[in-house]
């Protein structure tokens, strides 16, 4: 219940897997809590080989940040 008294609505349920705890925790060990680091270049990588075509990809920190790039 939210302070009004009404029923929260979450806008996201989590769902772990089984391996959230190991990578948080590589994280924290490698000190790559930023928004950079082996895994995404690994990802963005990963990505621009499936797309092909000479495809560019770069990971944003959060969809406002996409969306913030697209609109420029």
């Amino acid at each position: 219940m939210n302070r009004n008294g009404n029923p929260r609505i979450p806008l996201l349920s989590p769902k772990m897997g089984g391996n959230e705890v190991f990578y948080i925790k590589e994280a924290i060990d490698t000190n790559w809590v930023s928004p950079n680091g082996e895994n995404i270049a690994a990802f963005e990588s990963a990505l621009e080989t499936y797309l092909g075509n000479n495809s560019k990809v770069a990971s944003l920190s959060s969809g406002t940040a996409a969306l913030h790039l697209a609109l420029i």
